[in-house]
């Protein structure tokens, strides 16, 4: 079970920079009109706040 935590942890993690990744580009495109669908900002912030939650979880289970 603690091993499975961890690896959504990671797995969230990955989400987050992944995220981060999709807002720098979102801030750095050229045509300031062609705005995208993806709230990259609420993804990573949600995608970090997972793997938080998971290590924490993860780290009380000992």
């Amino acid at each position: 079970m603690q091993q499975q935590l961890w690896s959504g942890a990671v797995a969230a993690l990955l989400l987050a920079v992944v995220s981060g990744v999709g807002e720098s580009r979102r801030r750095k495109r050229r045509d300031p009109d062609r705005v995208g669908l993806m709230p990259w900002a609420m993804l990573q912030m949600m995608a970090v706040l997972g793997a938080v939650i998971l290590v924490s979880v993860a780290l009380n289970m000992r």
